[in-house]
């Protein structure tokens, strides 16, 4: 069900209630306990077939939902798959493209730089993971009356919504890979998304392989991200 962006009959703005402030002290603490956390979040490619309890996966879901958007038109949809046809049919479309891509359309340079993520066109994870999550974008958005509105910065928001999603599920306990062949629309044909969606995301989601490895690279300071003016 696809409604307006604002709750019809309904006041306009309302007084903020939910905003929690806290002590400087706990602030900080608090601060510094979210970047540790988030610190240990490493990209997985070798994924556990175990079941992951699928309320978790709502309310990682739920979590994203809450995240801003232009005009707050919520322009995203997350398509949740975790049959094993479907997902076999998903690896499938990936690996074409993948393969497309390593043989003909990277440049040298691009396979260059992922050369030491040692990845390639062979993705067993989009079958083995419990959960593949479809992130697409939605240009327009259509009401339940047949209406059409147009929806805005859409890139940016559903980048943002990813990355709550993303976070939500480590906050859970669960492993991601943001994975993103190129073209994805056979991911429309696969999950019957209609063509006003794009797919921006494949996001793979469960636990770690017990003898999972990662790459061994770092993240770069706070003084080379960051400018303080």
């Amino acid at each position: 069900m696809s409604r307006l962006p604002f709750n019809q009959g309904q006041p306009a703005f309302i007084p903020l209630s939910t905003f929690q402030r806290y002590p400087e002290a706990e602030m900080v603490e608090r601060s510094r306990a979210f970047y540790a956390d988030i610190r240990r979040r490493k990209t997985v490619r070798e994924f556990t077939s175990q079941p992951v309890p699928r309320e978790v996966i709502e309310n990682a879901l739920r979590a994203a939902g809450t995240a801003p958007s232009g005009a707050n038109h919520q322009p995203w949809h997350f398509a949740v798959v975790e049959d094993p046809e479907l997902k076999r049919k998903i690896r499938e479309g990936a690996e074409t493209e993948e393969r497309e891509f390593y043989t003909h359309r990277a440049p040298q340079e691009w396979k260059d730089a992922l050369a030491p993520l040692g990845t390639d066109s062979d993705k067993p994870f989009l079958e083995t993971a419990p959960y593949l999550i479809a992130i697409f974008g939605q240009k327009k958005t259509v009401l339940d009356d047949g209406s059409e509105i147009k929806n805005y910065y859409v890139p940016e928001s559903v980048s943002i919504a990813a990355g709550f999603l993303i976070a939500a599920l480590h906050h859970a306990g669960l492993a991601t890979l943001t994975h993103t062949p190129s073209p994805m629309n056979f991911l429309n044909q696969l999950l019957d998304r209609p063509s006003h969606e794009k797919p921006y995301i494949l996001l793979v989601v469960g636990y770690p392989a017990d003898d999972c490895m990662v790459p061994n690279i770092g993240k770069k300071s706070l003084e080379e991200i960051a400018s303080f003016y």
